[in-house]
C-alpha cells in the first residue's frame, strides 16, 4: 500500500485568510481520511516579499485551525541547490535557454486580448550561440523551450480528482521562466522538484493552479519524477465575487481571531465541521 502524503505550501508574503484556511484543512482532512500524512511547506524564494514574521504567522495560524504537520518543515530557501541540480539536467537536455529580456521588452513585444496574460514571445530564444555567448554575463533567467521539451518528452497526461485524465499541453503556457535572474529558480520549478523529494503523492490546491499543472507534468517526464494525483479545489470568492486574495486585503485569519471567531466557527463557515 502507497502511503498518501498531502502538503500545504504557501509563500510567506502576508498572513493566512479564509482561502488558506480552506485550501490547508482540504489538503490535511485527506490524508487524515486515508491514514496518509500532511506537510507544511514554505516557499520562500522570493526574498523581496516573504518575510520571517509571516512565516511566524503561518504556524500559528494552522496550529490555531488544529492542524498538525511533520518536522523539519521544508523551507526553499534552504535548498537551492536542489532546484540548481535540476536547471543543470534540464541544460544538459538543451530544453532551456537564457533569456536577457526585461519586463518591458516582454510587454512591448508580447501582444494578447485584453484580460489575457501574453505568452513570451520568444525573443532570446532566436537569439544565436555567439550572441547568447557574449551576453551570459548579462542579468539573465532561463525559460524552457517548450516546443523542443514537448517533442522530446512525447505525449503525456495526468489525472485529476474532477476532471479525470488530462492531456497535458504545456505549450498552452509558452516558454515560462524556470530559473528568475533573481532567484535562481522559479515556482515552476521549485513546486516540481519539491513534490518529488517529499514523496507528496496528492497535490491538493486551487484550481487557479489548474493551468500551471500542465507545465509541471512536463518537467516531471523531463526529469524523471514521479507524476501525484492532483486535486484541484474550488475557490472561496469575496462578497465582491473575486477570489480571496492578499494583495486585495482579504480579512486575515489573525484579524478573525482578534475578532473572537473561534477555529471552530472557521471550519463550521468553510464545511470542515
Amino acid at each position: 500500500m502507497i502511503t498518501v502524503v498531502t502538503r500545504f505550501a504557501p509563500s510567506p508574503t502576508g498572513r493566512l485568510h479564509l482561502g488558506h484556511a480552506f485550501s490547508a484543512l482540504t489538503a490535511f482532512r485527506f490524508a487524515e481520511a486515508h491514514g496518509g500524512r500532511f506537510l507544511l511547506r514554505i516557499e520562500d524564494i522570493d526574498t523581496g516579499r516573504c518575510r520571517a514574521e509571516f512565516t511566524d504567522g503561518i504556524f500559528e495560524d494552522l496550529a490555531w485551525l488544529g492542524l498538525a504537520w511533520e518536522t523539519p518543515v521544508r523551507r526553499q530557501s534552504e535548498h537551492m541547490a536542489d532546484y540548481a541540480a535540476a536547471l543543470a539536467r534540464l541544460q544538459a537536455l538543451e530544453v532551456v535557454y537564457p533569456c536577457f529580456c526585461t519586463r518591458a521588452d516582454i510587454a512591448a513585444a508580447a501582444t494578447a486580448p485584453h484580460g489575457v496574460q501574453p505568452l513570451y514571445p520568444g525573443t532570446c530564444r532566436a537569439l544565436d550561440v555567439e550572441t547568447r555567448a557574449r551576453r551570459m554575463a548579462e542579468p539573465h533567467a532561463w525559460r524552457i523551450d517548450v516546443i523542443r521539451a514537448t517533442a522530446l518528452a512525447g505525449p503525456l497526461s495526468w489525472h485529476d480528482a474532477t476532471q479525470g485524465e488530462i492531456a497535458a499541453t504545456p505549450e498552452a503556457e509558452g516558454d515560462v521562466v524556470l530559473a528568475r535572474k533573481d532567484a535562481g529558480t522559479s515556482y515552476h520549478l521549485s513546486v516540481t522538484v519539491d513534490d518529488a523529494l517529499q514523496g507528496v503523492t496528492d497535490v491538493v490546491r486551487g484550481e487557479d493552479l489548474f493551468s500551471a499543472t500542465h507545465v509541471h507534468r512536463l518537467l516531471q517526464a523531463l526529469l524523471g519524477l514521479p507524476t501525484p494525483h492532483y486535486h484541484h479545489h474550488a475557490l472561496l470568492m469575496g462578497p465582491d465575487g473575486k477570489r480571496l486574495a492578499k494583495r486585495d486585503r482579504a480579512e486575515t485569519l489573525a484579524e478573525l481571531r482578534a475578532r473572537g471567531v473561534s477555529p471552530q466557527a472557521i471550519k463550521h463557515q468553510l464545511g470542515f465541521a
